[in-house]
């Protein structure tokens, strides 16, 4: 598969000074990145070594960046392999040159499957599911290409999404799987998405204790029924840590922490913890397009460009400077320091509130070191997600 939007020409070259960068553009500071991936690389290393689960890997999640550029970095610096969302991201990240990757959601209609069947055949691949019918639909598919596929029992740890309820309905689940033609049962999806926020230290451990309560005694009942459960995964970015210390999960799904958009810096952190130690690795560059009045720049991001799901971007560089309102194409600055000196035509940093959906927005990485473009990567799993 090629890149989706291959006709998008990129907002720069290599060797391009930062100024050159048309906007707006996806840049990443390729220092910052590189430390992110280098300190969770040493994280994972150090739960390893502690002796509290010899066999924890890494497997971030790379609906963050839907890059084979970036994936590539991640599983040289000792991940496993990748998480993806959707059969389509799959499809990139496969064809980029990852070999393990895990969808790590439900696939659901007969076309999907059939994509996601013929997928099998040449990468080794993981899917959850959560329901009966999707099982049979799932094996029906892989008895049909002539494929098998690694698959995952999701379970509801507390997020109040996806996933069958703890416990029997699970086991009865993983029966199901073990049995169906062209389907190897690998374990359990034991995800808690809404703690990935949650802004106490306080309130993230107690959220993931129960998940690791649920996870725990789901594996012990499937366990009893002679069925072995290979591995748990889940966790992100927000609280890898404390499902890397369980002695519980297998696979850490963190995706976020190579860029830390500014809504995962508002969480809590403790001394020494993920948000103290990751770096914001990028940013949206824009040019400011108007300078209404004194105290109000106008840039060319708008909802266009940045997801507003989580928040508007923030303005790391200007004191006293706040994005406030967003339209299809603009982005409103307030500027509470008088005599701010910002020009029409000058270029300014954002650092995005939501990274997932920000990059899903853009066709191209711009990566920049020293002030200029180094590397130009393609988001080449990006769009609806089909």
């Amino acid at each position: 598969m090629t890149h989706r939007n291959a006709h998008a020409p990129a907002p720069a070259r290599i060797g391009d000074p930062l100024s050159e960068i048309d906007t707006p553009a996806l840049i990443v500071d390729l220092d910052a990145f590189e430390r992110n991936i280098a300190r969770m690389a040493a994280k994972v290393s150090a739960m390893r070594a502690s002796g509290g689960n010899a066999s924890l890997q890494l497997r971030p999640h790379a609906k963050t960046h839907k890059s084979p550029d970036i994936a590539a970095r991640q599983i040289a610096a000792g991940a496993i392999g990748v998480c993806v969302q959707k059969v389509a991201e799959a499809e990139a990240l496969v064809d980029g040159g990852v070999a393990d990757v895990l969808v790590s959601n439900e696939v659901v209609g007969r076309s999907k499957l059939a994509r996601l069947a013929a997928l099998a055949r040449r990468a080794r691949l993981s899917v959850c599911v959560d329901h009966p019918d999707n099982v049979r639909a799932l094996s029906a598919a892989m008895v049909e290409a002539g494929a098998s596929i690694d698959v995952l029992v999701e379970i509801d740890v507390g997020a109040g999404r996806c996933g069958v309820p703890p416990g029997e309905p699970a086991a009865a689940l993983a029966q199901q799987v073990a049995s169906s033609p062209g389907l190897r049962f690998a374990g359990l999806q034991a995800y808690h998405g809404s703690a990935q926020h949650l802004r106490s230290v306080a309130e993230r451990q107690q959220a993931i204790a129960g998940a690791v309560g649920k996870a725990a005694s789901t594996r012990a009942m499937i366990e009893a029924l002679g069925i072995a459960v290979p591995k748990i995964t889940g966790a992100g970015t927000g609280t890898f840590e404390l499902e890397g210390a369980s002695g519980v999960y297998s696979e850490l799904q963190a995706g976020s922490y190579i860029f830390l958009d500014a809504d995962y810096a508002r969480n809590q952190a403790a001394s020494g913890s993920t948000f103290a130690e990751f770096e914001h690795s990028l940013f949206i560059l824009a040019t400011v397009m108007s300078r209404p009045v004194a105290g109000r720049a106008v840039c060319d991001v708008g909802h266009k460009a940045s997801s507003s799901d989580s928040g508007y971007p923030t303005v790391p560089d200007i004191e006293g400077a706040a994005y406030v309102g967003a339209s299809d194409e603009h982005g409103v600055i307030r500027l509470d320091q008088p005599g701010v000196a910002l020009a029409i035509g000058d270029k300014i940093r954002l650092i995005p509130g939501h990274c997932d959906p920000t990059v899903n927005l853009h066709d191209w990485f711009v990566g920049v070191r020293a002030g200029r473009v180094e590397s130009l990567w393609p988001v080449s799993g990006r769009g609806p997600g089909f």
